[in-house]
């Protein structure tokens, strides 16, 4: 295509006003590329343009080239911007948009960098549980068969993870404290940063107390608390949960334990969110401690994001019998990484070698063109 008739020019408003007028609609700052298409200078220009609006503010663009019309909703997506207004001329053209800035998406969901592969390691202690959550990726419950992780394996895993150079160690199920040997699954893991995932409920009495009590106190418990009051937390794990995650919270903070919090959404509530760190101030859990996680379509849970070995950074997970790609995928077999979990060195190995395929495959849409 020919692009000799591009108009590639930015309008500002006028001197005393603060937009300019379109057919579209008032906007801050407006371009026009002419006969352009997206992959031919339009979306340079629009990108510089974008970058000189505040966060909320309206770029308009006028195109006389069709292929815009899908492109540019496409890249709007892509980015977080969204296309607010889109009007056409006539038929042929030309055609006006509005699009508005967005800054960092807006989510309840706690976001960060991922954990480089090798550094983390998580284990699913067992498959049992006091509870059956109605989200539980696991499909754990008090029916699920046990599945537990034997220490002699723990030992030789944690072992070779840390000459390995690994870091932390996560312990989850099912329930951990209904394992009988947590306290040595917990002692195999020494030297490294261990947090045991827990619903903390059932750490009051007989056994579960004395291995609570009697693990060192540089372990960290993750209990899981999904809301600041016992609606929405009961209503996905069960009736009456919720005080008793409170007693157990309250509990492991006496006994001198860091204690984190995981609460877990099917859907954005920021009020709901906001009313739960208050709750959480209130017991004087740190903000570094909280985790406000969404739900996956994995195990018991018929909605949610959806995961896969394209879109989700991998975090090497063991259980009894076999290695995943991720711990809210042990009951999917496409994210099997391994029969069996040792050797931990091939688990992590595989992972390595299929995200550099997958870095390898995203790349190969850029040529390097060199002039020097």
């Amino acid at each position: 295509m020919s692009h000799s008739d591009a108009v590639l020019t930015t309008v500002l408003p006028e001197p005393g006003r603060d937009h300019v007028s379109t057919p579209a609609g008032p906007v801050a700052r407006l371009i026009d590329g002419g006969d352009l298409d997206c992959g031919s200078g339009l979306l340079l220009l629009i990108t510089r343009n974008m970058r000189r609006l505040d966060d909320g503010g309206h770029l308009g663009i006028r195109s006389a080239e069709r292929s815009v019309t899908v492109d540019l909703p496409a890249w709007a997506d892509l980015v977080g911007h969204s296309v607010e207004v889109a009007h056409a001329e006539s038929e042929q053209g030309p055609w006006w948009f509005v699009v508005e800035k967005s800054g960092a998406p807006a989510t309840v969901f706690t976001t960060g960098k991922s954990t480089p592969v090798g550094e983390r390691l998580w284990v699913y202690t067992n498959f049992d549980c006091n509870l059956a959550c109605d989200y539980c990726c696991a499909q754990s419950s008090p029916r699920a068969e046990a599945r537990r992780f034997p220490v002699e394996t723990a030992e030789a895993a944690f072992e070779e993870f840390a000459a390995m150079g690994g870091k932390e160690v996560f312990l989850t199920g099912g329930e951990p404290f209904m394992h009988p040997e947590l306290d040595g699954l917990v002692e195999a893991a020494a030297g490294l940063e261990r947090t045991v995932l827990t619903n903390a409920m059932i750490l009051g009495r007989g056994r579960r107390r004395e291995i609570l009590e009697g693990l060192d106190r540089s372990v960290a418990l993750q209990v899981s608390l999904d809301s600041a009051t016992p609606d929405l937390h009961d209503r996905q794990r069960g009736a009456g949960t919720w005080g008793k995650a409170l007693d157990g919270i309250e509990l492991a903070s006496s006994l001198g334990f860091r204690v984190r919090i995981a609460a877990t959404l099917y859907d954005e509530d920021p009020a709901g969110v906001e009313a739960l760190h208050r709750r959480l101030d209130q017991l004087d859990i740190a903000p570094e401690d909280r985790v406000i996680r969404p739900v996956a379509a994995e195990g018991f849970a018929d909605q949610g994001i959806h995961v896969s070995i394209d879109n989700l950074e991998p975090e090497p997970t063991l259980t009894v019998d076999g290695a995943w790609w991720h711990p809210v995928a042990v009951t999917n077999p496409h994210m099997r990484i391994a029969d069996h979990p040792l050797p931990v060195s091939e688990v992590i190995g595989v992972m390595r070698d299929t995200v550099a395929v997958q870095d390898a495959a995203a790349a190969t849409g850029r040529e390097v063109f060199r002039c020097a």
